[in-house]
């Protein structure tokens, strides 16, 4: 998804006023969104909010919940722990597995 560029010139940062036109919310849902600790997006120099595209994966995930599912904004925040959560307990058996793998390679050579 391409958007505008912030004042410094970096792509793939996009201000608050184009994702909120983009998904069609206020930018006050945006900046309800970032108090409540949902979203987190970086700063410009002068302050403005710019969102990555990670923050609008995340603006997704939050989205579907309240618009598709009802879900309010404490049952938003619970549900992103769990899958932040889920996240790391997989890279984790991706780390042990691969550390078996190696001592078996180890092992029989």
């Amino acid at each position: 998804m391409a958007g505008p560029r912030d004042d410094s010139g970096r792509a793939g940062y996009f201000l608050i006023s184009w994702v909120a036109r983009t998904y069609r919310v206020h930018p006050q849902t945006l900046r309800l969104y970032e108090r409540a600790g949902l979203l987190a997006p970086s700063r410009s120099g002068g302050r403005a909010r710019l969102y990555a595209a990670s923050d609008l994966d995340r603006l997704e995930v939050i989205l579907g919940l309240t618009r598709n599912m009802g879900v309010n904004l404490a049952g938003v925040e619970v549900i992103l722990r769990l899958r932040e959560r889920v996240a790391e307990l997989q890279r984790e058996v991706f780390r042990l597995r691969g550390r078996r793998g190696v001592r078996r390679g180890r092992e029989s050579s």
